[in-house]
Formats: C-alpha cells, sequence, structure tokens
C-alpha cells in the first residue's frame, strides 16, 4: 500500500512538472477581452434575465467566474492603466481619464505594460479596439509593447464615422500601427473582428496576446438592427443598452469560433472583464445598464461602479463551470498571465497578486487592503467591511447626505447592496480603516472629512 501510494505520489508531480515544462517550452496564447460600461450583472450567467450573452455565458461554462471581481478605478483610463500594469492607478501613474486630443500624454511611460512582459517573453502582441491611455507617440500601443496596434486611442467614437464622439471640434479617430486611417461607414466592433481574425491567422504559429478592447456597450449606442429588432420591446434606455450587449457578445463568439476552427482553444487563454460599471450619463440617455442588487455605477466607488463580470476559461487546464467568490482586483491578472506562461520574473512595482492559487484550490489571493481613489473619492476594503470617503452615487438608489455620509461604512456580506451607512454604530472600525487610508502611500488627508472618531495626524 505505501509502494502505492509512493507511486502515485510520484506520479502527479511527474505530471506538474511536464506541465510546467510545457508551459514554459509551448506558452500558450492570451486573448484579453475588454468591454466598456458593462454593468456589474449585464450577463446572462451574473444573473440578467432580459438580454442574452450566450457566448460571455459559454466562457464561464468553461471557464471560472469571479463573483467579486474589482477594477481599479470607476472611469476608463485608470481602470486600463491598472489592468495593463498590474498596479493601481496611483501605481501606473494615471489616476484620471486621460486626454482625447492627439498628442497629450497618459501612463506613465516607465511602467511595464502586459504586452512588453509578453514580448519580452517571445510572443507576438496586438491592441484592437479603444486605448484611452496616452495620445502622444511614447504612450501609444506601438511604444507599450504592442507590435501591432488599430483602433482608436481616445475614449470612445461613433462606430460608423470613427469621429470622436463626446466634445468639438469633430475629430478622426482612427489609427493602425500609428498612423490615420479612414473607413467612413464601416461599423467599428465588425472592423476589430477583421482585424483580430487576420491577426490569428497570421501568427498562430507562435504564442501571441490580444488585447482586445471594445468601446462597447459605451455610448454611442449604436447596435446592430438585428439586435435592435430582438429588443424592440424592452423600455429605453435598457433596449439599445441589451442590443448594444448583445451585439458585443456576438462578436466575443465571433472570435471564439476563429480561435476553435484553428485548433487553439485548448492553447489559448480567454480572460473577459467590463473596465467599471455602466454610465448614467445624458450621452447613454440616462443609464440602460444594471448593477443588480448593488448601489452606484460609473464614476462611483460603491459596489456597481467597480465590481465587475469577470472570466478566466482555458479549456482542459483551468477549472470549467466554477464561481470564485473571494476579492480578487484586475491588477492580478497581469502576475496570473505571468504564471500561467511560466514567467517567473515580474515587472518591478507589481501589486496583483496571482490568482492561480485561487482558481485551482479555492483559496484567498491575499489582498489584506483593498484601496482605490478617483478624485477625492476614495474607498478601502478590508475583509468584508468597505469605508468610502466623499462617496458619489449616480444611481441615485438611495439617500445619500454630503454631510452625514461623508465616511460611508458598510459590511458587505451583510448588506452588499450599501443601502445603510454603519459608521455611527461602528466608529472603531471607521477610525482603524481610516487610518489604513492615511498609512496607504497615496492616501490624502486633505480628501478625509471630519469625523468625530480618535484620528489624528497627518501625511
Amino acid at each position: 500500500m505505501h509502494h502505492y501510494r509512493f507511486f502515485t505520489i510520484w506520479m502527479i508531480m511527474i505530471f506538474m512538472i511536464s506541465c510546467q515544462e510545457e508551459t514554459i517550452n509551448n506558452p500558450p496564447n492570451i486573448i484579453l477581452i475588454l468591454t466598456d460600461d458593462q454593468g456589474s450583472v449585464d450577463a446572462g450567467c451574473y444573473g440578467a434575465s432580459d438580454l442574452l450573452t450566450p457566448h460571455i455565458d459559454q466562457l464561464a461554462a468553461t471557464g471560472t467566474r469571479f463573483s467579486q471581481f474589482y477594477v481599479g478605478s470607476a472611469v476608463c483610463s485608470p481602470s486600463r492603466a491598472a489592468l495593463m500594469t498590474g498596479m493601481t492607478p496611483q501605481g501606473a501613474g494615471l489616476t484620471g481619464n486621460a486626454s482625447s486630443m492627439h498628442g497629450q500624454p497618459g501612463m506613465q511611460t516607465d511602467r511595464v505594460t502586459i504586452a512588453e512582459m509578453l514580448k519580452k517573453a517571445g510572443y507576438s502582441t496586438a491592441h484592437i479596439g479603444k486605448w484611452h491611455l496616452g495620445y502622444s507617440e511614447e504612450t501609444m500601443p506601438l511604444a507599450q509593447g504592442f507590435d501591432y496596434s488599430f483602433g482608436h486611442m481616445g475614449g470612445c467614437i461613433d462606430n460608423y464615422s470613427h469621429f470622436f464622439y463626446w466634445n468639438g471640434p469633430n475629430r478622426h479617430d482612427l489609427w493602425e500601427n500609428g498612423k490615420m486611417v479612414y473607413a467612413e461607414g464601416q461599423y467599428f466592433p465588425d472592423m476589430m473582428v477583421a482585424k483580430a481574425r487576420s491577426f490569428i491567422q497570421d501568427h498562430q504559429q507562435k504564442p501571441f496576446f490580444m488585447y482586445l478592447a471594445f468601446n462597447t456597450p459605451h455610448y454611442p449606442l449604436q447596435p446592430t438592427q438585428k439586435w435592435r429588432t430582438h429588443y424592440d420591446t424592452l423600455p429605453m434606455p435598457r433596449r439599445d443598452y441589451a442590443a448594444f450587449v448583445s451585439t458585443t457578445d456576438e462578436r466575443i463568439g465571433q472570435i471564439v469560433e476563429t480561435i476553435e476552427k484553428k485548433e487553439l482553444r485548448e492553447h489559448t487563454i480567454i480572460i473577459y472583464l467590463s473596465d467599471h460599471g455602466h454610465s448614467y450619463e445624458v450621452r447613454t440617455f440616462g443609464g440602460g445598464g444594471s448593477a443588480g442588487p448593488f448601489r452606484g455605477g460609473k464614476t462611483s466607488l460603491f459596489e456597481g461602479g467597480i465590481r465587475v463580470p469577470a472570466i478566466i476559461s482555458w479549456r482542459g487546464h483551468l477549472p470549467e463551470g466554477k464561481v470564485s467568490s473571494f476579492p480578487v482586483m484586475s491588477m492580478d491578472l497581469l502576475p496570473t498571465i505571468a504564471e500561467l506562461c511560466g514567467i517567473s520574473n515580474l515587472p518591478k512595482g507589481i501589486e496583483g497578486k496571482s490568482l492561480v492559487k485561487t482558481i485551482h484550490h479555492n483559496t484567498s489571493p491575499g489582498h489584506g487592503l483593498m484601496f482605490w481613489q478617483l478624485g477625492k473619492q476614495w474607498a478601502v476594503r478590508e475583509g468584508d467591511w468597505k469605508l468610502i470617503g466623499n462617496p458619489v452615487d449616480p444611481s441615485d438608489r438611495y439617500s445619500l447626505d454630503a454631510e452625514k455620509d461623508g465616511l460611508f461604512l458598510s459590511n458587505l456580506k451583510v448588506d452588499s447592496t450599501e443601502s445603510v451607512n454603519l459608521a455611527t454604530q461602528y466608529p472603531e472600525k471607521v477610525d482603524h480603516l481610516l487610518r489604513a487610508y492615511m498609512d496607504w502611500e497615496y492616501g490624502n488627508v486633505q480628501y478625509v472629512p471630519a469625523w468625530f472618531g480618535a484620528v489624528t495626524g497627518e501625511k
């Protein structure tokens, strides 16, 4: 019996070593799919009953879906900076939205991106879609580790004219490999799929990394007619938003289908997430997305602004149909990708933690404290407790008093809706988390509202 056990353990060890060697000698492809302004629960696998997302749902069925996945910020650029660098937006040096004006800088150029890390490891790298991390030559994709780049550099474009959508004067914003290109009338999401398929076709013989950053369902809400017709009984703005989510899901499916036809599915890690919660802006008709039970949305550090749908799928290698409930962060993806690809030397300053053990063994990645800061708004989470300073709530779901709720305490295990401020009931917990915020490298005492607790001192 002892010999049998020894033999079994020995065989398992040999298998694990052989898998590690296979990863090092034949590293997997990576497709990182980022949607834009997609609500916390706006996918069928996250509970949405009024919209169709069969391809996102299939990724969940063939992978691990995270129920407490947090992005680095509640607006576009800092969230993307955290994703790309494995650092908080503060660590990445981009704490607010980058300019959408040509020539303007963005993320700190000395920060190492996922693309730079993988390129150094022998990967071919592609950016397709939205960038919004800098619009100067040194901060655009080709200078940030990408061999190929197609898409727009600013925050959003019209999907047919490819002009910057938000404010004037009208500015064309469509680039390929550092040069302005023109394709009036062509539907941008379809162009993204075509470029992605071409890149896969041309680089299938060696490992590749594709950052597929959809500018959907971000405004302008321009779904295809097929999905407009499907949702024509839904009220606005949910109608057009839902149609745009399904339009996006359909194109995600087209990319996965291409990978499967090339017989690359079991050799390709597909990661999907949204950059933050859904928008309540007038440009999206005041809403349309859903955070489900959660409060807030885009621009807010309540759960609806920073808790997003996220899935990792590597068929045949990672658990399938699994739900992970540990709090994890988008900056964890860089070290996770590194470990899955057999890369041991991480860039300096990485703040994220690999999720490989979390995925395989259902263990916490070990985020003792989690921090966010967006303008004067900030948040700290430790365990189930979360404290927000100067909270913002575009959803107006519950009353919010600027003075009384300047420090907003919740226990997410008891009430994930953050509907009731527990600060006066648990002053010692407020003091503890407030001290943690001010001890944080980027904490700012100027952003701390007056508090009746015992906190003293300045940074």
